[in-house]
């Protein structure tokens, strides 16, 4: 990485504005998974300890109302905040003007600044050059720290750094040490296991990793358009038809790589299903429905995972959120998180949410902050936030 991250700056008395990660989850006042605020706390606190005045500007939610204004007032991360780190906060629930620059002019060594939502500025969306501007002339060094947003070209990530010395925080360079490695120089042999709904989602990445992994596992509600591909009967299953062709050229490409479900966890109807059972990939009866990788599919990809010295996970195998149809992404978590000697990377999103809510978490090696982001870096992508920051 041609980045400089925190440790190439002395900060002590700096005004250090911090892009992080805050969009979390939440239902009125209350946090309901606070991760992407913990994991923002080595930065903040390796600031705030060496005396910089640290402003915190992040997202929270799509504001496109008045009402998700409401819904989505950063006041609720304020108060979280304050109470996981040592540090004074304060809250200014304002994106400009006088409130906020008393603000930060009133700041002492080793407090935050908290701003109000990024998003409640039409022109952050826009990337608007007067918006990033102004944001920039709130502080003296930028640390983009959200990995999250770092592929979207928004004024708080891509704006404010053109003005200002500019680095990665620790999040966004463990992100990148991690990723880059498995893309770049992964130890081998190297599997990817991709899941999800759609094809579409992940053109790019499976065209990629077919490059760059040794075997590329396809689960979840796209691997029923490579059985339509390969001429299979798919029932009601979710299938996108003007991805067949494509899914075709993958299946060619990908020759003695490509692994594919054998079978499948079959349901007469997804709300109330009254008959649920396994079939054959390929062999889904009229009326019923594929949602889940059965039984013969899970020991295939686990012996495929044998020996396996580095993996990225990106999609469920089926529809986890229901536990009949969650066997599968449980089966594939576990045989993940119990491989010796093995980089086990998730890629956000669906998955990680997966190993949180299965305990296996911790038997990771690391699992990204930013599902959109992670999945276009391992497509190849440059990603704008991470971009405007490398050296010239």
């Amino acid at each position: 990485m041609k980045t400089k991250t925190l440790k190439d700056f002395d900060v002590k008395g700096k005004r250090v504005i911090v892009r992080v990660d805050f969009n979390v989850p939440h239902k009125g006042e209350t946090i309901t998974d606070d991760n992407r605020i913990m994991a923002a706390l080595p930065t903040i606190n390796w600031l705030t300890e060496r005396g910089a005045k640290v402003i915190l500007l992040s997202h929270l939610g799509k504001i496109k109302t008045e009402e998700d204004k409401v819904k989505n007032d950063m006041a609720v991360v304020a108060k979280r905040l304050a109470e996981v780190q040592a540090a004074p906060v304060v809250f200014v629930p304002e994106t400009r003007g006088e409130a906020l620059e008393a603000a930060v002019a009133a700041m002492e060594d080793g407090s935050i600044v908290l701003m109000q939502n990024t998003r409640y500025e039409p022109g952050e969306t826009k990337n608007d050059p007067e918006l990033g501007a102004y944001w920039a002339s709130l502080g003296d060094l930028f640390i983009e720290d959200a990995f999250g947003s770092v592929h979207r070209a928004h004024a708080s990530t891509v704006g404010i750094p053109t003005h200002l010395p500019h680095g990665a925080g620790f999040l966004v360079e463990k992100e990148l040490e991690v990723l880059g490695g498995a893309l770049e120089n992964p130890k081998r042999p190297f599997v990817a296991i991709l899941g999800g709904a759609k094809v579409s989602d992940k053109i790019g990445v499976i065209e990629n990793l077919l490059k760059t992994a040794d075997k590329v596992l396809i689960g979840g509600g796209m691997a029923y358009t490579f059985a339509a591909a390969e001429g299979g009967k798919i029932g009601t299953s979710l299938l996108e038809a003007d991805k067949e062709e494509l899914a075709k050229e993958f299946i060619e490409k990908g020759a003695g790589k490509l692994y594919l479900p054998v079978d499948t966890v079959v349901a007469n109807d997804f709300d109330n299903p009254g008959d649920i059972h396994t079939v054959k990939s390929g062999e889904i009866p009229d009326g019923y429905m594929g949602l889940d990788i059965g039984d013969g599919t899970i020991e295939a990809f686990k012996k495929a995972l044998e020996g396996a010295k580095t993996v990225f996970w990106n999609g469920p195998m089926g529809v986890f959120e229901k536990p009949e149809f969650a066997k599968g992404t449980i089966e594939i978590c576990k045989a993940l998180a119990e491989l010796d000697d093995a980089t086990t990377i998730i890629g956000g999103g669906d998955s990680a949410s997966a190993a949180k809510n299965l305990g296996y978490a911790e038997k990771f090696s690391h699992i990204s902050t930013g599902g959109g982001a992670s999945l276009e870096f391992m497509e190849g992508k440059s990603l704008p936030g991470v971009a405007v920051l490398e050296e010239e």
